[in-house]
């Protein structure tokens, strides 16, 4: 759900901060199956207050890249209060969605300078995903993260990673470390993901909220108000 689209009277409601994170838990706005007999909702605390400041020099350093190794992944993580599992379990939000070419196709040519593909990557399905992404690749091209399971809410992710077939170098990651590659077997053996994810989704809404007189009630999600408003 874009931000744009939200406008509403900020005296009659929360935040742009709470509406958002509540949409989220909602699953409202995105083309996505929630099967709710198995998938956890969770409560969105509220009392957020929107920032007025946003700069796109501070995205870099605090947001996983895909490209990030299993040791770097972890310490942003860390950075936020998060621990391992919350890590895990997030990384698990890649059961839905798309990935541009340009955010693997390292993985698929010159991966070690011998022009071959990233050997963590199972072969054939790497041989798929080269003639999805020839080189150089369409910069509009996507691949699904979770192929066939792209729109559904469920634990496949963690299958497709046993199978080396994890879309992103960071989703392959998640194999290189003991105690994560346990807690991938684990979410994909059981419906511990679903519970998981909703704690850690918990966990991830109270990190940095502005609160009491911080920041401000914006009128327009994608602006911020007026000085004199």
């Amino acid at each position: 759900m874009g931000q744009a689209r939200v406008e509403f009277n900020p005296r009659d409601f929360n935040a742009c901060a709470d509406l958002l994170a509540r949409k989220r838990a909602d699953g409202e706005g995105d083309l996505v199956e929630w099967n709710l007999s198995i998938t956890n909702k969770w409560e969105v605390r509220t009392g957020r207050r929107d920032g007025r400041v946003s700069l796109a020099s501070e995205i870099n350093a605090n947001l996983p890249s895909p490209f990030s190794n299993f040791s770097t992944l972890l310490q942003l993580f860390i950075n936020k209060g998060l621990n391992l599992t919350d890590l895990v379990s997030l990384s698990g939000g890649h059961t839905i969605g798309v990935a541009h070419c340009a955010t693997f196709s390292n993985r698929l040519y010159n991966f070690t300078g011998k022009g071959d593909a990233d050997p963590s990557l199972d072969p054939t399905y790497a041989q798929i995903l080269r003639s999805k992404c020839p080189n150089p690749a369409n910069p509009t091209t996507t691949v699904d993260l979770d192929p066939g399971s792209s729109r559904s809410f469920d634990k496949n992710y963690f299958k497709i990673l046993l199978q080396q077939e994890g879309l992103l170098q960071s989703d392959a990651a998640l194999l290189k470390d003991g105690n994560s590659f346990q807690l991938v077997k684990r979410f994909s053996n059981s419906y511990d993901f679903f519970d998981a994810f909703a704690e850690s989704m918990v966990k991830m809404g109270a990190i940095e909220v502005l609160t009491g007189n911080a920041g401000e009630i914006r009128k327009q999600c994608r602006v911020v108000n007026p000085k004199n408003y």
